[in-house]
């Protein structure tokens, strides 16, 4: 009868298995990374696996993965992958970025307390371990000097370089809506990031996220030559190829759902969960993070279809006014817009909305005259233009319940997205009948490609202070966060 392998042996045995399979790897790797979880299987795992492993190969130098949130996706490219490299090439030199410092070291924490667990050590501790002398959270290296780098977009990066730079997350949900923002992120990747490699021959650049905009980093870098794509769909769309490399590479040639609509990881996410992540997400953010095409913009903030209708208004909790002012007189210049709000137990209420363009003396009468008519609890005034003086003026000589609303410039677009959801969700209601709805209307449907966007600009004022869990960030002014 045959002995049963020594202790020994089975180490060596599931050492060699875990070098040349990354899957393998992170099943050994779970119950030290996620102590009480259960490791749940999905084929999109197998495919993140075998491109990263195509990665250390030298075959991809170039790779984008594009997959929904809550789906392994930092666990598996920011934790196991470069615990794994390691096992093989301790010299191996990593650069890890996301939009927030916090999200970086909280990945580069756990991978640290992979390297340094009895598991990991039991089985490579004679090839990786941590120099004493830099060995901090941000950053920590290996024996062998290689090291990983944990930073922000943004962050200090110059003087800096790896053999592995890693994008895990480089956009907020909202980031991405801001141009400002979004443009800032993509200067940052051209400008400091896109130096980074030691050796531009053999080092590789990873990209993964879940699309957020048209002109995101993934879409940025897709349209120059050279990226490979595996692209994960949180619902099966029909048959096509996932991956741009899968061909070539002899890797997974296609997605191997079958049923529309059929989950990624439905083990995970099942109908229920896609449904409500649908639901809170609206139709275009549902389309860029859960399917990975952001929808383009025109048209897809605000669809007509969305809005509901009243006659007669119901009890409201609260009532407040929405101003987005203009400056001058003239059919070029902007309108100053007054809205009406009120807040019922089914939703929201636009109950009366004045629009002119007014001179500054008429708009300081418009808006008192309004309140008036009214008697909101709250007047907010966009706090910028000739809204900055309104606010100071009417603060001195009345007693309306004002607030300054400081708006970054750029952020329109971002604004709209914050509050589209409730609209298709049915909880925005406009009056059957009144003079301005045809209008309003129609900026809605076309925003952000519209003419003019003030209506548009007051209802995003209203609905973000309405549903915002803290009402005001201090007294005089509320900052759009």
């Amino acid at each position: 009868m045959k002995n049963a392998p020594s202790l020994d042996e089975v180490r060596k045995a599931r050492t060699r298995r875990a070098e040349t399979n990354l899957l393998e790897f992170v099943r050994q790797a779970w119950p030290t990374v996620e102590p009480g979880g259960r490791f749940v299987h999905g084929w999109h795992l197998e495919a993140i696996a075998e491109h990263l492993q195509a990665v250390s190969r030298g075959q991809i130098q170039r790779l984008v993965v594009n997959m929904p949130p809550r789906h392994m996706k930092s666990l598996a490219i920011s934790v196991f992958w470069p615990c794994w490299e390691w096992t093989t090439r301790p010299g191996l030199k990593f650069m890890f970025t996301s939009y927030a410092q916090a999200l970086s070291l909280r990945d580069s924490l756990k991978c640290r307390r992979l390297v340094a667990s009895p598991w990991y050590q039991a089985n490579w501790g004679q090839r990786v371990s941590f120099a004493g002398d830099q060995n901090c959270k941000h950053r920590y290296e290996t024996t062998a000097a290689g090291f990983r780098l944990a930073t922000s977009v943004g962050g200090l990066a110059t003087g800096e370089g790896g053999d592995r730079v890693v994008a895990d997350d480089p956009h907020s949900a909202a980031g991405a809506l801001s141009s400002k923002r979004r443009v800032a992120t993509l200067e940052w990747w051209d400008q400091v990031m896109s130096t980074r490699l030691n050796d531009p021959t053999t080092g590789a650049v990873v990209i993964v996220m879940q699309r957020l905009h048209e002109n995101d980093l993934s879409g940025h870098v897709l349209k120059q030559s050279g990226y490979v794509h595996l692209c994960l769909p949180a619902e099966y769309e029909g048959a096509k190829h996932f991956s741009t490399a899968a061909p070539k590479l002899g890797l997974h040639r296609e997605d191997p759902r079958r049923e529309p609509g059929a989950p990624l990881w439905p083990e995970r996410f099942g109908r229920e969960a896609l449904d409500a992540l649908k639901a809170a997400l609206g139709s275009y953010g549902a389309a860029g993070q859960l399917q990975q095409r952001p929808a383009p913009a025109a048209g897809g903030i605000f669809k007509r279809e969305w809005w509901r209708f009243f006659r007669e208004p119901p009890r409201f909790t609260r009532v407040i006014q929405s101003w987005d002012t203009g400056f001058k007189k003239g059919e070029a210049n902007a309108y100053s817009v007054g809205q009406t709000w009120g807040e019922a137990e089914n939703g929201f209420y636009l109950l009366d909305q004045i629009r002119e363009r007014l001179e500054y003396p008429e708009l300081k009468r418009a808006v008192l005259a309004f309140y008036e008519k009214h008697r909101p609890a709250l007047v907010l005034v966009e706090d910028k233009a000739s809204g900055q003086s309104l606010v100071q003026d009417l603060k001195r000589g009345s007693a309306l319940p004002l607030l300054g609303v400081a708006v970054a410039e750029g952020d329109k677009s971002l604004r709209a997205h914050t509050v589209s959801p409730l609209v298709e969700a049915g909880k925005v209601f406009l009056p059957e009948v009144a003079p301005w709805v045809s209008d309003f209307l129609d900026e809605l449907s076309r925003f952000p490609n519209s003419a003019f966007a003030d209506q548009t600009d007051a209802l995003t004022q209203a609905l973000h202070n309405i549903t915002a869990k803290k009402r005001y960030v201090s007294a005089e002014r509320q900052h759009w966060n």
